[in-house]
């Protein structure tokens, strides 16, 4: 059989390895698989916007420590794996290890984003909003902030699907997440059951950047909207 065949068939026996209701259930199925991927995935992207989010409004706002972005945005170089692995010898076996692995990976874009989006604000915007007595806070968060809340949901968008696919390496340390179906398919040969769920990954991904999209796309609509009405109010008073 040619490898065109193979992988045909390998691939009918994980929808068939995936239509077997047996694989949905219990403590170890495929619904609790998904819960718990999904879940550690909304917990690393929070962490990381709570870190990543005032510290990139802060360097976009004031320019300072323009440094931590080139910096962080050098560290998606570095393979998750290896992260992983460090963190696991340091922190031993648990969800310690992939959740540090995992934030490295998630505060980039973020971080990336927030500071983008704060920063390409129109100077001409910020110093009228200035000339008129606003303080610092309220430019931040009457002029900069929906301007940048296009950006920041990229940067969302981009870092939830980055780490919903790489949230499979949790099964490296634990026994957590969808990767445990790649692990264990992979450690017994039983390929249906590694790429079943790889299956449920690609669909979890899909999913959530299909709703993560519709949301970005109606915050992009609502900010350009309070934008213009920002920078006319903005020119009546001057």
């Amino acid at each position: 059989m040619d490898e065109k065949g193979a992988g045909m068939n390998i691939l009918l026996d994980a929808l068939k390895w995936l239509a077997i209701p047996a694989h949905w259930l219990g403590e170890s199925g495929i619904l609790v698989r998904a819960t718990e991927h999904l879940g550690l995935t909304l917990l690393i992207v929070a962490l990381a916007a709570l870190i990543a989010l005032p510290l990139g409004t802060w360097i976009g706002h004031t320019g300072r420590g323009r440094w931590l972005v080139s910096a962080t945005g050098a560290a998606r170089a570095i393979p998750t794996l290896g992260v992983l692995t460090l963190a696991g010898l340091w922190l031993g076996i648990g969800l310690a290890a992939p959740t540090l692995a995992l934030l490295v990976l998630a505060i980039p874009p973020l971080l990336s984003a927030t500071y983008s989006g704060i920063a390409s604000t129109p100077r001409a915007t910020v110093d009228a909003a200035r000339a008129i007595g606003l303080t610092e806070k309220q430019v931040l968060a009457q002029v900069e902030a929906p301007h940048a809340a296009g950006l920041v949901a990229a940067g969302v968008r981009s870092a939830t699907l980055q780490v919903i696919a790489t949230t499979t390496l949790a099964a490296y340390t634990a026994n957590y997440g969808l990767g445990r179906f790649l692990y264990e398919g992979l450690k017994t040969r039983d390929y249906a059951e590694m790429i079943g769920g790889a299956i449920v990954v690609v669909a979890l991904a899909l999913v959530t950047d299909a709703l993560l999209a519709l949301i970005a796309r109606r915050l992009r609509a609502r900010t350009h909207s309070y934008s213009d009405n920002e920078n006319n109010s903005l020119k009546e008073s001057l």
